[in-house]
C-alpha cells in the first residue's frame, strides 16, 4: 500500500498522493500533464456546445431535484463541470491528479458551488446513498478495474438517481477496414505514450495536423456534398477546431492505459453495478449511456 501511495505521489509531481488504490500512476501523471498543457480554455462557442450536447443530450437535467448534489468522477480540467455546476446546487469534482485539479480550480474559480477532492474512484469522500446524480466521461476506461470503479460510483447515488458515462467503444459497429486502422493506431499509441511529455506533445500535435485535420475537413466537405460520412475516419471532428484535435490526439496517443468495451459489455457492467433503465445514445461518440440506481 505504501509503495502504491509513493508512486501515485510521484505521478502527481508534488508529493501529494490521491486517496485510493484503483489507479495507474503513470496514466494519472499523463493526464495531469495533458490538462496543464491544454486546459480547455480554447474550447468555446459552438464547438463546446456541440461537444457538451453529444455527452449530456440524454442526461435528465430536468428531472433532478432542486439544489441537486452530485459528482464529476475524473473531472480533469473541469470542462464539463463548467456547464453542469450552474444547473445544480453542489458539484463535487473528483480526480486523482493534483495537477488536473489545479487546472479545474482555476477554471471554475468563479463558481461557488464546486468542491474539489483528490481521490480515485474507490475512495471518493462522499457518503454512500447521498448523491442526486453523477457522471464520468472518458475516464472509466483509463482505470485498471473499470467495472469496480463504476460500482464504486453507483454506490454514492441515491435510489433512482441518474448516472451518465462515456466509455470507449470496441469498434464493434464499424466495418472491418475501420477496425484494422484502429489496430494500426494502437501500435503507434503504445510507442508514443512511453515518450517524455515534451516529445509526446510534439508528436501528437503533428498527428493532429497531418491526420486529424485533413481527415476531419475531408469529412466536412463530403457532408456538404451530400455524402454519408458516418464511417469516415475522424468524422466526429468535422465541426471541431484544431485545439480540440490537438487535445484529443494527445489523449488518444499519449495515454498509457486504455481499455475498450462493446455496448453489450458496458450494459452488463452497468447492470452489475446496480443501474437500471439504461439508455444509450445512438450518436457519436460511442458509447454514451445513462442509467438510474436501482
Amino acid at each position: 500500500m505504501m509503495a502504491d501511495l509513493r508512486s501515485a505521489a510521484e505521478a502527481n509531481g508534488n508529493g501529494r498522493a490521491p486517496v485510493g488504490r484503483n489507479l495507474d500512476a503513470k496514466t494519472i501523471r499523463g493526464f495531469g500533464e495533458e490538462w496543464s498543457a491544454f486546459d480547455q480554455s480554447g474550447l468555446t462557442g459552438a464547438g463546446y456546445e456541440e461537444a457538451f450536447q453529444a455527452y449530456f443530450g440524454i442526461f435528465p437535467f430536468d428531472e433532478l431535484p432542486a439544489a441537486a448534489e452530485g459528482f464529476d468522477l475524473g473531472c480533469g480540467s473541469g470542462r464539463w463541470a463548467l456547464e453542469v455546476a450552474p444547473r445544480v446546487g453542489l458539484l463535487h469534482c473528483i480526480d486523482p491528479s493534483e495537477a488536473a485539479l489545479n487546472v479545474a480550480r482555476a477554471r471554475l474559480a468563479q463558481l461557488g458551488n464546486v468542491r474539489f477532492h483528490l481521490a480515485s474512484s474507490d475512495a471518493m469522500p462522499l457518503a454512500d446513498d447521498s448523491q442526486d446524480f453523477g457522471y464520468s466521461l472518458g475516464v472509466l476506461h483509463h482505470i485498471p478495474h473499470t467495472g469496480s470503479a463504476l460500482a464504486d460510483a453507483v454506490r454514492k447515488l441515491k435510489r433512482g438517481a441518474p448516472f451518465l458515462l462515456y466509455i470507449y467503444y470496441a469498434m464493434e459497429n464499424r466495418p472491418r477496414w475501420y477496425r484494422s486502422l484502429w489496430r494500426a493506431s494502437e501500435a503507434v499509441r503504445h510507442l508514443v505514450a512511453r515518450t517524455p511529455f515534451g516529445l509526446r506533445k510534439t508528436i501528437t500535435t503533428l498527428i493532429a495536423a497531418t491526420v486529424y485535420w485533413p481527415l476531419a475537413r475531408s469529412a466536412a466537405a463530403g457532408e456538404r456534398l451530400g455524402f454519408d460520412v458516418t464511417h469516415f475516419p475522424l468524422t466526429i471532428y468535422r465541426r471541431q477546431g484544431f485545439y480540440t484535435m490537438r487535445t484529443d490526439a494527445l489523449d488518444r496517443f499519449g495515454t498509457r492505459l486504455e481499455q475498450r468495451f462493446t455496448r453489450d459489455e458496458i450494459k452488463h457492467m452497468m447492470k452489475a453495478a446496480g443501474l437500471v433503465d439504461i439508455r444509450f445514445s445512438e450518436k457519436m461518440p460511442f458509447w454514451v449511456a445513462v442509467g438510474r440506481r436501482s
